[in-house]
């Protein structure tokens, strides 16, 4: 007798990952550009105030504004000067009290 044959194992179809896919409409897109933009503008007004806050300090608690108002007209930006251009800065002579 002969034995009946198993039909053939199918070859187990390997089952692709499920894709992710996004859809937005036409107010999602404006959306996601409102939020960007304010961002952008927090994170350049905070870049602002950070870089005024290094060059300008504030006075320091021990000096009087009085003193501080003698080198008010010198702010940072006018002594840095680009390394080619740095000359010497000779300290002021102060007056001699007879």
């Amino acid at each position: 007798m002969a034995r009946k044959k198993k039909p053939a194992a199918r070859k187990a179809k390997k089952k692709t990952p499920k894709r992710f896919r996004f859809q937005l409409g036409l107010t999602g897109v404006a959306g996601i550009a409102v939020v960007a933009f304010c961002l952008f503008l927090w994170m350049f007004l905070l870049g602002i105030w950070a870089g005024q806050t290094i060059l300008l300090p504030s006075v320091p608690s021990g000096k009087s504004k009085a003193s501080h108002a003698v080198h008010a007209d010198r702010s940072p930006i006018k002594i840095l000067r680009p390394d080619g251009r740095k000359s010497p800065v000779s300290p002021k002579k102060k007056p001699v009290s007879q």
